[in-house]
């Protein structure tokens, strides 16, 4: 579903409509899907708290794996909200674009830079500050001058570029499959049912590849998320 997002300017502002809706209803969805799964909590689990159960142990997993038990406690719980909801959010795009009036309404936020950038700048926020509150403002200063310095320089533009690399990462692999996906179902549709034919086997296969790269760049955002707070928090 092609077209402009909706906006409206508030006091010098410019508000984005579509990534507002999208981002709600993104949330919407990760709270009843939560909320369904956790249901009737069982000693023996089965059906939906197995499903939670496997996503908490995956999503525990990356974050110890990168950092000790001790520290891990404290962003499991961060980690897994992040996952799933980059995960839906992902895919949303994929089962429902929503226009109208040539604009877009709901579709993956994931796919807008802005949205990205923003999660990436929430991530290295969260680092820095992790490195303040484990090893104090005199040890994370001096890691941004090691090993000596005059690596500040090239460590502030690392921190510019890891900034960069994560939001942009995500973006391009969600906004590249929605395209190719849209270009595809104008083909299906551009000479009647001898191109619906031809684009149809090619619009499964690509839909089902866009799952699981969505499911792939939740992974990555998710893994590199906690490489920059272990790297605050232990050193390079």
């Amino acid at each position: 579903m092609g077209g402009d997002a909706y906006t409206f300017n508030l006091g010098g502002l410019t508000f984005n409509i579509t990534n507002m809706l999208s981002g709600l209803l993104i949330m919407l969805i990760v709270f009843f899907f939560l909320f369904g799964l956790s249901r009737h909590i069982q000693m023996k689990p089965k059906g939906g708290q197995n499903v939670m159960e496997w996503i908490i142990d995956f999503t525990n997993s990356i974050v110890r794996a990168q950092m000790s038990q001790e520290v891990a406690s404290v962003y499991s719980f961060f980690a897994f909200i992040l996952f799933v909801f980059l995960f839906i959010a992902n895919q949303l795009g994929l089962i429902l674009q929503v226009g109208w009036n040539g604009h877009e309404l709901i579709k993956s936020s994931t796919a807008d830079p802005i949205v990205t950038l923003t999660f990436s700048f929430v991530v290295l926020t969260l680092s820095h500050y992790s490195g303040v509150m484990f090893k104090g403002l005199k040890g994370y200063l001096s890691e941004l001058v090691s090993p000596n310095a005059l690596m500040l320089p090239v460590n502030l533009i690392e921190e510019c570029s890891n900034f960069l690399t994560l939001g942009l990462r995500i973006f391009g692999n969600i906004y590249a499959g929605e395209l190719l996906l849209g270009l595809v179902g104008k083909l299906a549709f551009s000479h009647g049912w001898p191109t619906i034919i031809v684009a149809l086997p090619i619009e499964m296969i690509w839909q089902g590849f866009s799952v699981f790269i969505g499911a792939i760049q939740a992974y990555v955002f998710v893994t590199l998320t906690t490489v920059y707070i272990s790297r605050k928090v232990y050193g390079d």
